[in-house]
């Protein structure tokens, strides 16, 4: 599967963004997605992730509560709403897919576990 990720910009502290990554191919409901995010000098970490119907989510903390992801398996797309945005969500968001089987949404937070990867959409965030 190929992911293409859009919707990045530049925004003020407190604005909303919605990302977007739309994948190629006929097997994207086969796939647990996540969004990951790397800052400048920092290792790329966990953001949200969601199950193949779209009925379970998963969200880092420090996201928890601001951001939801969703996808609609008809169109080939997930999504990230980012509300109440903060300067320290300023970095590259990456999209990735995951085809394995018998994990737990909790374990599906890790870089190695996603075979798939888009090319990252810059997210800037002002104070």
């Amino acid at each position: 599967v190929q992911l293409q990720a859009s919707g990045g910009g530049l925004v003020q502290s407190g604005d909303s963004l919605r990302l977007s990554c739309a994948a190629s191919g006929r097997t994207f409901s086969s796939y647990v997605m996540g969004w990951f995010r790397q800052a400048p000098g920092k290792e790329r970490e966990f953001v949200a992730s969601i199950n193949r119907s779209g009925s379970l989510t998963y969200y880092a903390d420090s996201v928890k509560g601001r951001f939801t992801i969703s996808r609609d398996n008809a169109k080939n797309t997930v999504a990230l709403q980012m509300n109440s945005l903060k300067p320290e969500d300023t970095a590259v968001y990456y999209c990735a897919a995951s085809p394995r089987l018998g994990y737990t949404m909790g374990t599906m937070t890790v870089t190695t576990k996603y075979d798939y990867w888009g090319q990252g959409t810059l997210v800037t965030v002002s104070s």
